[in-house]
């Protein structure tokens, strides 16, 4: 297999390019931040390790070729000269999505046409359909400055679809925007973690993983795994379960639904984290600081953005707040939420709030202390 570096593009949420930068950086490449995510250096296996052991990448593309071309007929003609065939398997169904910017050619919508028909007669793949619900190969076509740039969605579902969370709550927090909070607080899987509204503990199977050695990729599949280059031998080297580690349940869940603590137990199970996890149905209110050392309290609190009156989410924080100051010394506390009023109602020693992230539709921060 050819493993010439080329450019592969981590897609990351929108606020939180800086932390994946930094796990980027940490699994050895060398990162270069751009809008929507982080550009790095690499061959095939790259791609593969990529998927594999990022948590705060939601998608992986590969950036695969391209050309200049001045028009349609000319795009076309070269698009059918392109070697689809090193790469695409001619069985499986294939989509092409274009952008165009700067350039002579500006419909997006001819385009994609175009490039499409190339690929299908000369490969002879098949397009998809809207209805189809197998395996699809996407093809990002960008066209900027009269530049064509052709990319391949090695991924497939979104990377925060770990493969193992069934059960999810009303609004949960996505894995990836979960692992990247943590480490934005200096979670390295050594501290103590605990989430007094755990949901389906999203919060807590991320820091569980992480502390425990399992990669995120782990228990689910990858579109690069249909692609003509896939290596499935070499592929197996890389996801490798880590040594057993004998760990203390420190990543305690709590919640006032009893139907979460359900939701984070199976899910818990699922990603074989039970052993070092706890989950117990209780009131904020009734929280204690657990035995043993200082570590890292992070929550979702409602936002009450769907919700007319957020007068009650008010007191709910002055609450939250008060059972931190009095109960969690040495403690770090860290608390998303879309409002900044909510977050300076706890009334907690806060430092600069972290950037906007974009969550649902709505606009979120990471607020976060020191040591209490």
């Amino acid at each position: 297999m050819d493993n010439t570096p080329f450019d592969i593009f981590l897609v990351a949420t929108p606020g939180l390019e800086a932390p994946l930068a930094a796990e980027a950086a940490a699994l050895g490449w060398q990162p270069v931040i751009q809008p929507g995510g982080v550009t790095v250096q690499g061959g095939w296996s790259d791609v593969w390790r990529a998927n594999l052991c990022l948590r705060g990448a939601t998608r992986v593309l590969a950036r695969i070729g391209g050309f200049r071309a001045m028009h349609l007929a000319q795009l076309d003609k070269r698009a059918r000269k392109f070697p689809w065939g090193d790469l695409l398997p001619k069985d499986i169904p294939i989509r092409v999505e274009s952008v165009c910017r700067a350039s002579r050619i500006y419909h997006a919508g001819a385009a994609t046409q175009r490039i499409e028909r190339a690929i299908t007669e000369e490969l002879g793949a098949p397009l998809a359909q809207p209805s189809d619900t197998g395996p699809v190969i996407t093809i990002k076509a960008r066209i900027e400055d009269d530049l064509v740039t052709f990319s391949l969605d090695t991924t497939g579902e979104s990377l925060h679809k770990r493969g193992h969370k069934e059960a999810v709550a009303k609004a949960p927090m996505r894995e990836t925007m979960a692992a990247m909070f943590l480490a934005e607080m200096g979670y390295d899987g050594s501290q103590p973690v605990l989430d007094p509204m755990c949901g389906s503990g999203t919060f807590l199977l991320e820091a569980a993983e992480i502390a425990l050695g399992l990669l995120p990729g782990r228990g689910r599949g990858f579109a690069f795994q249909r692609f003509a280059n896939y290596d499935a031998t070499a592929f197996a080297r890389l996801n490798v379960a880590p040594a057993a580690r004998d760990l203390p349940a420190r990543f305690m869940g709590f919640d006032r639904d009893p139907g979460a603590i359900r939701m984070s137990e199976a899910n818990a199970a699922r990603a074989s984290v039970s052993a070092v996890t706890r989950f117990q149905a209780g009131q904020v209110t009734d929280l204690q600081r657990p035995d043993g050392p200082s570590g890292i309290v992070i929550v979702n609190p409602p936002y009450g953005a769907r919700i007319g009156n957020k007068g009650p989410l008010f007191g709910l924080h002055g609450q939250i707040g008060a059972v931190f100051r009095e109960r969690f010394q040495g403690w770090r506390i860290g608390v998303v939420t879309s409002e900044a009023g909510l977050a300076k109602a706890t009334a907690l020693p806060w430092k600069a709030p972290g950037p906007i992230v974009a969550h649902g539709g709505l606009k979120v921060r990471l607020w976060q202390t020191g040591p209490l």
